[in-house]
């Protein structure tokens, strides 16, 4: 891949660039709870966005995206979103430059191997490769955490997706054989082992394209900030989810809406079994990790209602092969990946009885993923191709 974009800029731009690449993400246990200033497991996987740049002395960035075939070229005084994949640069460029940090015009080929639409946060990768690479280019001194958050506020401001830190922190932060626990208030973070060289993560893909994700997820924020404001008059202390136990809930359950009682509580019985599962985790112990992920897929299911027929039948198939540690859907919902731990020698069985019965169901072969656990955002060389 990297020898494949050196050549291909080159070609385009008659000289010689420097190639990034930042991978998108897992997360292991711990969704839709970094909006609600939970936990997250996050890691950072050995698929990536690669950006091959060089300076170009102007006041324009030119660039070509090697998977849609588009060429599109932008000022540096960019202010406002325009439509489509290059709002993820707009405003990276823009954020950058916010932080009073000054940057030139640059061209740059962006190619990748993450899935699109599988959940594996193909768009947080592309901000962290371009944030990535423009600090390093430019010597701007931005911190991994501040390319982080320009990430998350080009998502948040160019492309209209009230999103977490989690995928921008993951694609940045990311380190072999590791898991991240990140503290989504503090953003403090503990790298939690992962080395279980006996297993591999398998992403399944549902073949469901999860459009209803944007929007529903910006409904599941607003049930949640509605359950907290009924509980806050309780206890006034508690400012998300995040601060809420079991036993608070359910004592005041009776004045909660039912649909908001059961987004609340999918959340705050997540914080637990991601906890529980960061413990089992240190001890090594991927059985007792794996059922926290299958009660996890049962939560988002049917407390959370971000699951989908698709994703049930693959969770629900993968408890009954051999070889699967724990299973769940991932990601924002309504389709994408489920996420697997597979025995490797088990992956090939594992992948063709899943493919078969669910073709046999819903007459489409999922795609699969087999990942592992890798470093963050970095600089490429040739070597490590």
């Amino acid at each position: 891949m990297i020898k494949k974009l050196q050549k291909a800029f080159s070609e385009r731009f008659n000289k010689e660039p420097i190639v990034f690449g930042a991978p998108g993400r897992v997360n292991l246990i711990g969704e839709h709870t970094d909006y609600n200033n939970g936990f997250v497991l996050p890691g950072a996987v050995d698929k990536k966005i690669y950006v091959a740049i060089a300076p170009n002395n102007t006041n324009t960035v030119n660039v070509f995206a090697n998977q849609f075939n588009e060429s599109y070229s932008f000022s540096l005084d960019i202010t406002e979103p325009h439509k489509g994949w290059m709002n993820y640069l707009l405003g990276v460029t823009y954020h950058i430059q916010q932080q009073g940090k000054k940057i030139g015009g640059v061209d740059l080929i962006i190619d990748g191997d993450i899935p699109v639409g599988a959940g594996m946060s193909s768009s947080a990768a592309l901000c962290s490769a371009y944030g990535f690479a423009l600090n390093e280019l430019f010597q701007c001194g931005l911190s991994r955490m501040d390319l982080a958050f320009i990430g998350q506020k080009t998502e948040h401001t160019f492309v209209g997706l009230k999103c977490g830190i989690m995928d921008q922190f993951a694609s940045l932060h990311g380190k072999k054989g590791h898991v991240m626990k990140l503290d989504c208030r503090s953003l403090e973070y503990e790298y939690i082992p992962f080395d279980f060289p006996g297993y591999k993560i398998v992403l399944v893909n549902s073949m469901v394209s999860h459009s209803l994700a944007s929007s529903e997820y910006n409904v599941r924020r607003q049930q949640c900030e509605e359950g907290i404001s009924i509980l806050k008059k309780h206890y006034p202390d508690i400012s998300s989810l995040r601060d809420v136990e079991p036993a608070q809930l359910l004592q005041h359950k009776e004045e909660l809406p039912p649909i908001v009682f059961d987004r609340c509580s999918y959340v705050v019985y997540e914080k637990e079994r991601l906890l529980a599962g960061c413990e089992a985790l240190k001890k090594n112990d991927l059985t007792a990790f794996g059922k926290y992920m299958f009660a996890t897929h049962e939560g988002l299911s049917k407390k959370y209602s971000v699951s989908c027929t698709e994703l049930d039948f693959l969770a629900e198939c993968a408890e009954h092969i051999t070889g699967v540690a724990g299973a769940r859907m991932m990601g924002g919902g309504f389709g994408g990946c489920t996420i697997n731990i597979v025995q490797t020698e088990a992956v090939e069985t594992f992948t063709q009885k899943i493919q078969s019965a669910f073709h046999g169901l819903f007459k489409i072969t999922p795609e699969v993923y087999v990942t592992q656990i890798e470093d963050g955002a970095k600089v490429l060389d040739m070597q490590t191709a």
